[in-house]
């Protein structure tokens, strides 16, 4: 049936919309586990070793999962909804978000950067409070891409195979695709395949939120703008772009030095956008910004699947 694929993604946006991730036992957090205790049985300092593991932990579950959608005579739409809603991190992020951003409006600063790990990564010791605004509105923008946008368009393009995969891949981007000294070598091609994998869902983000800017007080012109000039301003392939509409949609700017792992790590990022420094209002705008893209992109997706995927 040609709209399964689009009742799946639909399904799983909704689903995501209404409660977000589980509490206890998100499959994301049961495939890092297992990706943890297989790092341990193949580590080496090598690109070799890390181009394997990134192999067997993005291509085992993609491949399994497909097979399974192939085998299947009905409810097919049921599984694609299910790994997207697994996917799908939009709900979980605006609370995140919105609950920093009430810490810090309370001028709660310590509380605030307690919290922060939870959504960025960063070293969030002795974070300011322009600081810790801006490494949420980044966060949410670069999310954006990762949590909402991405798996929904590799649901409509290639099913609930090709979100698998690249949920996987975005995992172990963030567990090993940094550039400390243990993952140099080990995580560049678990880097690699999420920069081609995200490359495509970072500029329909960008393009939707240059076209959602005036749902949050802001210019699709000034957006567009800003995302012309400061997109390359990152050392993403990607990142950059969202993090430049978001800023030109916000009329705030973003970007600056950022340290990770105690120090070990330090990456600078920007400049992005014109105007002053986000405060807590900011977040709430940039979460909303967010929603909106998820809802067009939403829409958007079930279109392009129902053309795409033929008769079911």
């Amino acid at each position: 049936m040609r709209g399964a694929r689009a009742a799946g993604l639909l399904g799983g946006w909704l689903l995501d919309a209404a409660t977000g991730d589980p509490r206890r036992g998100h499959p994301v957090a049961v495939f890092g586990s297992a990706a943890e205790r297989l790092e341990r049985r193949l580590y080496q300092d090598g690109r070799l070793a890390g181009a394997v593991y990134a192999a067997v932990l993005v291509g085992v579950p993609a491949l399994g999962t497909w097979t399974l959608d192939r085998r299947l005579r009905g409810g097919r739409w049921a599984l694609l909804g299910t790994v997207t809603w697994a996917a799908l991190g939009s709900r979980t992020l605006g609370r995140e978000a919105h609950g920093i951003g009430q810490t810090v409006g309370a001028g709660r600063l310590a509380d605030a950067r307690r919290r922060l790990p939870a959504l960025v990564g960063r070293d969030p010791d002795g974070l300011g409070q322009a600081e810790i605004c801006r490494a949420v509105v980044e966060s949410v923008a670069e999310n954006t891409v990762d949590a909402v946008v991405a798996p929904l368009l590799w649901g409509a393009l290639a099913g609930p195979g090709g979100v698998v995969a690249h949920r996987c891949a975005n995992t172990l981007d963030a567990m090993v695709g940094h550039r400390s000294p243990r993952y140099a070598r080990f995580g560049t091609a678990s880097a690699r395949l999420d920069d081609v994998l995200a490359w495509v869902p970072a500029r329909v983000t960008l393009a939707l939120a240059v076209v959602m800017a005036p749902l949050i007080g802001g210019s699709s012109r000034a957006a567009a703008r800003v995302a012309r000039r400061d997109r390359t301003n990152s050392p993403s392939p990607n990142a950059g772009l969202a993090e430049a509409a978001f800023a030109g949609a916000l009329g705030r700017r973003l970007g600056g030095v950022n340290h990770y792992g105690g120090g070990a790590q330090v990456v600078t990022a920007g400049p992005f956008g014109d105007g002053p420094d986000p405060d807590p209002a900011d977040i709430e705008r940039a979460v909303r910004l967010s929603r909106a893209i998820g809802a067009a992109a939403a829409i958007l997706c079930a279109a392009i699947s129902t053309w795409s995927a033929g008769p079911r």
